[in-house]
């Protein structure tokens, strides 16, 4: 053997027995996994941390009746500088000062107090419910994420999040343990380029978590366009993430001139864009490797708008002029009496249209025949953008809450999400 041909064969022989060690731990895993006929579907919702701006505060969850129905919490978000999680936005998260009024245990914060704002609140609800879960969603450019997975840089990357969120150490002189139960990953989105690392920073974020612990949770928010994942391995993605929570939304929006349907269950009659459906990236997801058991379906509390609408099919995959802006599903439900609702008989998937103005959104209806689907097919269970959009009474939620009947789930707690 020639010396030049010994480095080559080396690698090979650690290559095979590192695919031999992996595949040992994929069918570790595999067995592992949940079971979906006996398995509890989980519901999991994304708090924004700017909400309370809009008069959205995290008290307001109980107020609605939220906490009985949510076992997990993403907050939304944690940002990346310099290749290092950071606290996004200071104010909000750790020194805005809430009222009692707007407080979740009813006591005004104080200057006083090392930590205050969104963090602080969280911290408060956990305690009156100690079955939620909180994840912190770190979130990010694709630039970003692209420079923090880089070999040289991943392992203190990860580190840095770790000692930021799971260990509490958020400020000088203000360390918070326990607050966050893991972290949600949404990176939008890997290219083909970044597959290996992005699955490297997966597995090194379950390495690192799994050294302080057996329970925290790892999530990764994946996009429905086929070239986000069909470049992935999939069944890798699940052996690190113990959530794959699909974002089963804008199929349609204010990026194309022709109106759609958000979120739609299924292809509607009509519709030029081939796939764009839930029922069609669940599946796609599945062929790809990921277990269901790992799959959570993503709901849109949120709405879309297209004004100079042509009245063919009642506005439906028709010209228009979109806006540029999201709005919350409780502006429907304060607008709707103002139009004619539309429903594809298939998906359930309503839209609203009076003519020139056409409205697409999921309600009541389409919602419950999502988490019927989900819950039938085996999912991990739903996730939710963002909570803020419900109604006042909880309309959305309480419809997940009785499709998966959990009537009598109020007061009960350590629901496993893991």
């Amino acid at each position: 053997m020639l010396r030049s041909d010994r480095p080559r064969v080396n690698r090979m022989r650690i290559l095979s027995i590192l695919l031999t060690v992996s595949v040992c731990i994929v069918t570790l895993a595999a067995a592992a996994q949940p079971n979906p006929a006996t398995a509890r579907s989980i519901v999991v919702g994304y708090f924004r941390g700017d909400s309370m701006r809009r008069q959205f505060f995290v008290k307001d969850l109980i107020s609605r009746g939220a906490v009985p129905i949510l076992d997990q919490i993403n907050y939304s978000q944690a940002n990346i500088a310099n290749n290092r999680c950071i606290v996004a936005d200071p104010a909000a998260d750790l020194s805005y000062s809430f009222s009692a009024e707007n407080s979740v245990d009813g006591t005004a914060d104080t200057p006083a107090m090392p930590l205050r704002g969104n963090f602080h609140q969280l911290q408060e609800l956990k305690r009156l419910y100690p079955h939620i879960k909180v994840l912190i969603s770190l979130e990010g450019n694709a630039d970003v994420f692209v420079k923090a997975a880089q070999p040289d840089n991943r392992s203190a990357f990860v580190a840095s999040c770790i000692q930021e969120f799971i260990q509490g150490k958020i400020a000088d002189g203000v360390e918070v343990p326990g607050l966050f139960d893991g972290i949600d990953i949404d990176w939008e989105y890997p290219e083909e380029a970044d597959k290996v690392n992005f699955i490297a920073l997966l597995g090194e974020f379950r390495r690192q978590l799994n050294t302080i612990g057996s329970n925290f949770i790892v999530s990764v928010a994946m996009g429905t366009v086929r070239s986000t994942y069909q470049h992935l391995d999939m069944g890798a993605v699940a052996l690190y993430a113990d959530q794959v929570a699909i974002m089963n939304y804008d199929y349609a929006g204010p990026w194309s001139k022709r109106t759609g349907l958000v979120a739609p269950l299924y292809c509607a009659p009509g519709d030029p864009e081939i796939g764009g459906d839930v029922d069609t990236t669940i599946r796609s997801y599945k062929e790809a490797g990921t277990p269901v058991s790992r799959m959570l379906m993503g709901l849109p509390f949120y709405a879309y708008s297209w004004n100079q609408v042509a009245q063919e099919n009642h506005g439906l995959f028709q010209l228009g002029e979109p806006d540029r802006n999201d709005v919350l599903y409780n502006y429907i439900v304060f607008i709707q009496n103002k139009f004619s609702v539309y429903r594809d008989p298939k998906s359930m998937a309503p839209w609203l249209f009076d003519g020139t103005t056409f409205w697409t959104y999921d309600d009541e209806l389409s919602i419950g025949a999502k988490v019927k689907y989900a819950k039938e097919r085996g999912l991990r269970g739903v996730m939710i953008w963002e909570l803020s959009g419900d109604t006042a009474d909880g309309k959305l939620l309480k419809t997940i809450s009785a499709e998966l009947d959990r009537q009598d789930d109020v007061g009960t707690a350590a629901h496993a999400t893991r």
